[in-house]
């Protein structure tokens, strides 16, 4: 778990609820400049958004939604995931389906000793179509790397690959709202991912435009 996306409570500033860790969940975290500010922001308005930076667009760490371009990352997002499959579906071309991390994890969680970590590590990364993606990575940098964690969603097709990042964008990897629940997924397999995704953007889109997001670094 990277980025909680936090629905601050009426009242609360967002300084105190980093600064004074109100809550043990986010205890020793950051705000993360992870939202996009709405492209027509006045200037009278920007002292309502969190860490806001030059630039467009131009990134925060949270305010209130109505100011936040939450449309805007989302297609933006599921642009950039189309682009990449395409480059993953190229690199791994005449490569069998892999069996995803997060298999080989829940095997050796229920056997460390007779299954080591060591070894679950080993058997993932000898599958070809890991090493494809390992390979293509070797010799990129940035958003040219096809992260290894995005396998199982890789493999689910390129439309799904595209509402996966979109959702994700906004939502992050975790979700607290104003009355203390959380969302997140159970473990990493991506049947738990979607599950939290699902819900997370369900929340997140009946929240009032005067509600208060921020996005925390954990």
């Amino acid at each position: 778990m990277r980025t909680m996306i936090v629905c601050l409570p009426d009242g609360l500033s967002a300084q105190a609820l980093v600064t004074a860790q109100l809550d043990r969940r986010l205890a020793g975290s950051g705000m993360s400049p992870r939202f996009w500010a709405t492209p027509d922001l006045r200037w009278w308005q920007r002292g309502q958004l969190l860490g806001l930076q030059t630039g467009r667009p131009a990134y925060c760490a949270g305010g209130p939604v109505r100011l936040l371009d939450l449309a805007g990352m989302r297609h933006a997002a599921g642009v950039g995931a189309g682009i990449r499959y395409e480059v993953w579906r190229r690199v791994v071309h005449g490569t069998r389906p892999a069996i995803p991390w997060p298999t080989y994890l829940a095997r050796h969680l229920v056997s460390p000793f007779r299954y080591p970590r060591e070894r679950a590590e080993e058997d993932f990364h000898q599958q070809p179509r890991v090493n494809a993606m390992r390979m293509h990575n070797a010799v990129s940098y940035g958003a040219h790397r096809l992260p290894l964690e995005d396998l199982e969603v890789f493999q689910a097709g390129s439309v799904a690959y595209q509402h996966y990042c979109a959702a994700n964008a906004v939502c992050g990897d975790a979700l607290l709202t104003p009355d203390g629940r959380k969302l997140a997924p159970t473990s990493d397999a991506l049947c738990h991912r979607v599950t939290y995704l699902e819900q997370a953007t369900r929340y997140l889109d009946t929240v009032q435009p005067h509600q208060r997001l921020l996005a925390v670094a954990l």
